[in-house]
């Protein structure tokens, strides 16, 4: 799809549209991104109460480079000259699935999570301006956009990061206090299972199947796996998050980035603030946010002082002994999510050894294997190095 909508899109000279006229650069652009009625309608038919703002009307674009990198989408630095005479800077992505729905879904999500975010804290990621489909067709191609922000790529502070999440967390209670979101929302390229549900220990289950059923498609069946996921799903998630609303405890379903691993995490380069984006939210246990943060991609926030910096901003739920095991039974969906977008990585593998782990500890079976600590990337260390694609 992406050699085929930039083939399009540079051979159109855009005569239907000034504010396409003389554009420097090499990155495509389409007529709806600068067409505030065509994206204001895609958003009112989508959700009325998650219209944005995008580019005032009258607005030139001068400038479009491709900008930064992406495993699942396109994306681009888009200069412009506003009516008033401001230059402006914005930030363009487009998918690069060949499903319409898939592409669609993408997007929407994005900018919905991104928008929800914003809401609670403006400035904690760039604010969205718009998404929508792009009039070149065929391919059916939907975008988003948002303000660009320059930032700083390397290790965040971990007081200032830890408390900023922690902010999110404390202030994005979910409307009707049930786990789940009004939009489907992704982590890379596949969907999250997120219909809503009272019941954190059975939202968590049905999202776990849902990322086994993503991965299986993706490198075929493995009994001793599928069997592990059966004995973690119908029993280590009844007994470890089933304790978080029994015996008189209660937790709150509470707004996630969703995908808030380092390659979504910058620092403002001129203010020194903290910036998240690439957003896949949901209403969830909040401490299912650090769950990716102990996987093999990590090449900071595994370090123990950003989760410690975390729990003195937001305190781990009773039982509080067993935070450490919930942290990695909530690593089992961000790995298995890796893996089913990165067909054959040794995430699988890691998936699998943590669920013996678990099962070993909560749910013990005869004909499930053992847990293998030379398998344990937080025991040897091991890592994944993500060449500048975002997990």
């Amino acid at each position: 799809m992406s050699k085929a909508i930039h083939t399009l899109l540079n051979e159109n000279d855009h005569e239907t549209h000034p504010g396409l006229d003389g554009i420097e650069g090499s990155f495509p652009i389409d007529e709806a991104v600068i067409e505030r009625e065509s994206m204001f309608d895609l958003v009112e038919k989508s959700s009325k109460s998650l219209a944005t703002t995008d580019m005032p009307e009258g607005t030139r674009v001068v400038r479009a480079e491709t900008y930064g990198n992406s495993a699942w989408t396109i994306t681009g630095r888009i200069e412009v000259i506003l009516p008033s005479g401001e230059p402006k800077v914005y930030f363009l992505k487009y998918e690069k699935c060949a499903s319409e729905d898939h592409g669609r879904t993408m997007m929407f999500g994005e900018f919905t999570s991104v928008t929800t975010i914003h809401g609670l804290i403006p400035g904690l990621v760039p604010a969205p301006r718009g998404w929508g489909k792009f009039r070149t067709s065929p391919p059916d191609t939907y975008f988003f956009l948002s303000d660009f922000i320059d930032m700083d790529m390397s290790a965040p502070e971990p007081i200032q990061f830890t408390a900023r999440v922690a902010e999110l967390h404390h202030k994005g209670t979910s409307p009707n206090g049930m786990f789940g979101f009004p939009v489907t929302t992704c982590d890379g390229k596949l969907p999250h299972t997120i219909e809503w549900e009272s019941s954190w220990a059975v939202f968590f289950a049905k999202l776990i199947r849902g990322v086994l059923k993503l991965d299986i498609e993706t490198n075929g069946s493995w009994a001793e796996l599928e069997e592990a996921a059966e004995q973690i799903i119908t029993k280590v998630i009844p007994r470890l998050c089933g304790a978080l609303q029994a015996g008189g405890r209660q937790i709150k379903a509470r707004l996630i980035h969703g995908d808030l691993w380092e390659g979504n995490v910058g620092t403002h380069a001129d203010t020194g603030d903290i910036i998240l984006y690439d957003a896949g939210s949901y209403y969830a246990h909040n401490e299912m946010e650090l769950g990716q943060w102990r996987c093999e991609w990590g090449q900071y926030l595994r370090a123990k002082v950003y989760s410690k910096n975390y729990l003195r901003n937001f305190e781990a739920a009773e039982p509080v002994d067993e935070w450490e095991d919930r942290n990695r039974l909530y690593s089992l969906k961000y790995n298995l999510n890796y893996s089913g977008g990165h067909p054959g990585n040794v995430t699988r593998q890691t998936a699998y050894n943590d669920m013996c782990y678990l099962c070993e500890r909560y749910a013990p079976s005869d004909t499930i294997g053992r847990y293998d600590p030379q398998k344990d990337p937080n025991v040897i260390g091991s890592k994944i190095v993500v060449h500048g694609e975002y997990a």
